[in-house]
């Protein structure tokens, strides 16, 4: 499959909002599924509109109204790096079968697999970050190329989708194009039937709903067509669907909501609080309070999972520097604006004890702190306080160039008085 292409953004997208997503709905919502790509495609978004596929069990419904339409419409199919061959292949076969000449594929960023999921196994343990890494990230950016994106989402798919209409408006005025809202799982079926449309290869299997391999599964006979995704899990949608009654988290504003600040943006976070369910033996991507560290320590160290630890004002790093290396993120707590012993745990986990992983600051974060918590060793932030966010993301963080005491070798001694000290 070819790379994305770079696509010039049109101007004018705040006019949809304009025209009104009621109005929208109001004058195609009898028409059919072809009639309302082909409506958008030509009326409402001339030259700006994309379509997402999973080229699952359903996708060639879609994907043959797209060739109707027009089969040189840019079509991105999300290459997680968890489809089954299967659906690999499906990819090449609709794309010869239907004569689809813009198909691309989207990949997650490698930097992120690297940091968040070294092992591949992120989804066992925290389905939710996977899916943002892996589908809602690598999307976003894509999906801001165009005034809108024609999706194969059904009302009858999940209680979540059950108000979906052929149109929706985004939260940065992009429009979604639902064509396929109103068909039932009979109607699918029988399109593919009627049109000689291609089967995925799994779906003969039992595969009635079909996304990543690790989370589907063989769906029973009288069982709802998506109780094979996620199974067992509280979990219905993967991330980058925003549905009209609010019910599922927007793509489009999901970069706002991450509070982890590292490596000059906000991320996703891999890591998660301890409850009082987590268990020593078990726990992934959690930050263990040191104390419960302590208590438990030698099921921790037999933990094979990655594991952080939480260090807050009145614990004893000394008490863990042997173990600190079994941590891939320390989190160091900040209470209050005016507590300041966690600049002096940094110092000590960072110089002392030559950590080279994550050190986070958590908890009162705020822009005026910042400097002087970098210089202490963190390479990281929770930041939810919206003006510090701001001024992180503008990059307008205030300046402190003289200090008192010196760090490392970067800073040296000016003048003829010892303690005064800047950085060169």
């Amino acid at each position: 499959m070819e790379q994305p292409k770079q696509v010039q953004v049109p101007a004018g997208h705040d006019k949809l909002r304009a025209l009104g997503i009621l109005a929208l709905n109001g004058m195609f919502d009898e028409m059919d599924a072809v009639g309302v790509l082909r409506q958008a495609a030509a009326d409402v978004l001339p030259g700006d509109l994309a379509v997402v596929s999973s080229f699952g069990a359903d996708s060639a419904v879609l994907l043959h109204l797209v060739a109707q339409v027009d089969p040189s419409l840019p079509v991105y199919f999300l290459e997680t790096g968890k489809h089954f061959q299967e659906t690999l292949d499906y990819v090449e076969t609709m794309k010869q079968h239907l004569g689809l000449l813009n198909v691309h594929a989207i990949h997650p960023d490698q930097a992120d697999l690297a940091r968040f999921d070294p092992a591949g196994t992120l989804w066992e343990t925290d389905p939710d970050s996977c899916c943002h890494i892996r589908k809602t990230e690598p999307l976003e950016p894509i999906t801001e190329l165009y005034g809108g994106w024609v999706t194969g989402r059904k009302r009858f798919q999940t209680r979540e989708r059950g108000v979906l209409p052929h149109f929706e408006l985004t939260s940065d005025d992009r429009i979604k194009v639902n064509p396929l809202a109103y068909f039932h799982d009979n109607d699918v079926n029988q399109y593919k039937i009627d049109h000689g449309l291609p089967e995925h290869p799994l779906f003969a299997k039992g595969y009635k709903s079909i996304g990543c391999a690790p989370c589907t599964s063989v769906v029973a006979e009288g069982e709802d067509p998506r109780a094979g995704r996620w199974r067992g899990l509280d979990k219905k949608e993967c991330g980058i669907h925003f549905d009209f009654n609010g019910a599922i988290a927007s793509p489009m504003i999901a970069a706002k909501r991450h509070t982890l600040w590292k490596d000059g943006a906000f991320i996703a976070d891999p890591f998660h609080d301890w409850t009082d369910e987590s268990k020593p033996a078990t726990a992934r991507y959690q930050h263990v309070p040191l104390p419960v560290f302590l208590a438990h320590r030698e099921a921790f160290l037999a933990n094979p999972h990655p594991l952080g630890l939480l260090v807050a004002p009145g614990d004893r790093v000394e008490d863990v520097a042997d173990d600190l290396e079994r941590f891939a993120s320390i989190a160091i707590k900040f209470p209050g604006f005016t507590d300041g012993r966690g600049y002096s745990t940094a110092r000590l986990v960072s110089q002392r004890y030559q950590y080279a992983n994550e050190i986070r600051a958590v908890g009162d974060v705020l822009q005026d702190q910042i400097p002087l918590m970098r210089r202490c060793g963190f390479n990281a932030l929770v930041v939810t306080h919206e003006p510090t966010r701001a001024a992180l993301i503008e990059n307008r963080l205030p300046e402190v160039a003289i200090f008192y005491q010196p760090v490392g070798t970067a800073e040296v001694p000016i003048g003829t008085r010892p303690f005064l000290r800047r950085a060169s």
